[in-house]
């Protein structure tokens, strides 16, 4: 019976424990930037509008956690002809997949709750908005309504999301892993004009 290596084990350690100081500062950096920016465009937004960002909030969420159960349910083999064929995003599908554990933890537990923790945060200033222009006798039922409200666009949106990421879960990451070749595609490009610059 083999026994693992302990300098194999402790390097692991090393790696989670990196990974999770990272992600945690990481989490904090990103909710600050977008609370901060979500609150600045809430304040000086209509009812309508701050309500269609509300939404595009929840959206941000609901697509992230599609991603994230994509990923952990897909399977690698479809991916390895895509590469060696060399289509486009072939090998960043690949990459996805074998750091599933870790897009998984950002797609649905930094983003999703970082969206949770906003949309909450902008359901509260739609609520005081809405409450300044009309006039209410329970106020408290405005709050409640749009508490309810957000929770139940994310949980069903989320809910339906799962399925959809289940039964697609190959296009969804093959989309993904395009995208990435694209947008790397795109960084190579500037890099290089700013060299010749």
């Amino acid at each position: 019976m083999s026994k693992s290596n302990p300098s194999d084990s402790k390097k692991e350690r090393y790696k989670t424990i990196r990974w999770v100081v990272t992600i945690f500062f990481v989490t904090i950096f990103i909710s600050g930037a977008f609370s901060y920016i979500s609150d600045r465009l809430m304040e000086s937004s209509s009812v309508a509008v701050a309500f269609l960002i509300l939404l595009f909030i929840v959206f941000v969420g609901i697509v992230f956690d599609i991603i994230g159960v994509a990923v952990t349910s897909a399977d690698e083999k479809p991916f390895h002809s895509m590469a060696a064929r060399k289509v486009p995003g072939g090998m960043e599908a690949i990459r996805l997949l074998r750091s599933a554990e870790r897009v998984s933890s950002i797609c649905n537990d930094v983003i999703g709750d970082i969206c949770g923790v906003v949309s909450g945060a902008a359901s509260a200033t739609i609520a005081a908005q809405v409450l300044q222009k009309f006039s209410f006798t329970l106020p408290q039922l405005i709050t409640l309504a749009m508490s309810a409200l957000v929770a139940g666009l994310t949980v069903g949106g989320k809910a339906l999301g799962k399925t959809f990421a289940i039964n697609s879960c190959t296009q969804i990451v093959s989309g993904v892993g395009r995208l990435i070749y694209y947008l790397n595609f795109v960084k190579s490009l500037l890099s290089r004009k700013n060299k010749n610059s």
